[in-house]
């Protein structure tokens, strides 16, 4: 058990919020409207993994430097350079919002909020660090959704342009919440970038988020949580109350490591 956290920092994507790619009318409407603003010849779904396979370049060097690039270059650069200039780039906001919608709908994962919620009224601040191409839908979903005031801070590499593991990111996040990193923990579901920066950021534990259907940890000592937990409501247990961590609740993931 670790005493003394002040604060939990959680990761967006495959944490707090997972793709529903059964939605197709709400696929099919976003990526109808990208060919529109593009004004492409290509039919939607093809035009769409035209733009994924560009996307995948974008992303070795996104992943590569630790930071996201402005949304007009990422169109006018990565994905259409060939497109007029000038129309892209006045298109580019939108276009980044629909072309995360062509994907599917996110959704908060069961008991997402009730469990923000709870972890509030037991003391803790909660924070988010994501990783994601566009500025506006996440203010859009908080808003929409009522919840922005349950989180003390919302750092987007979208805004910042500072990716995870980079830590100015989670620096950023310690500075807005008026924490420590010593008095914070992490929870996210990408080894690699979301504990490897929090502990590089020398947070005071890690949680690993491993849910049913989704890739198997590869463990190694440097990527290896405190703990892991199979349903974001198992926080609870981890975290509860009077500034406690106690990880032995969650998986340990110590038998699993590899080197």
């Amino acid at each position: 058990m670790k005493k003394n956290i002040k604060a939990i920092f959680l990761d967006l994507g495959g944490t707090f919020r997972e793709v529903d790619e059964t939605n197709r009318p709400f696929i099919r409407q976003a990526r109808e409207r990208i060919c529109e603003l593009c004004g492409t010849d290509m039919g939607p779904d093809e035009f769409y993994d035209f733009l994924n396979a560009r996307y995948d370049g974008y992303r070795n060097w996104a992943l590569k430097y630790m930071c996201e690039a402005p949304e007009t270059m990422l169109w006018t650069r990565w994905l259409v350079p060939e497109w007029d200039r000038e129309k892209i780039e006045k298109a580019a906001v939108e276009l980044t919002y629909c072309f995360r919608r062509a994907k599917g709908e996110r959704l908060v994962v069961p008991k997402g909020v009730e469990t923000v919620k709870e972890l509030i009224a037991r003391g803790y601040k909660v924070g988010i660090i994501s990783d994601l191409i566009g500025t506006v839908e996440i203010d859009e979903w908080l808003d929409r959704d009522g919840i922005r005031d349950l989180f003390c801070t919302v750092q987007q590499s979208s805004v910042t342009m500072l990716r995870k593991p980079h830590p100015a990111i989670y620096f950023l996040a310690l500075q807005d919440a008026g924490v420590r990193p010593e008095e914070s923990c992490f929870v996210g579901d990408n080894l690699k970038r979301d504990i490897v920066g929090a502990k590089q950021s020398c947070f005071a534990g890690t949680v690993g988020a491993e849910y049913p259907g989704g890739l198997e940890f590869k463990l190694t000592e440097e990527n290896r949580p405190d703990c892991i937990v199979h349903r974001f409501e198992d926080l609870l247990m981890l975290f509860p109350g009077e500034g406690k961590f106690c990880p032995e609740y969650g998986e340990d993931p110590a038998p699993r490591i590899k080197a």
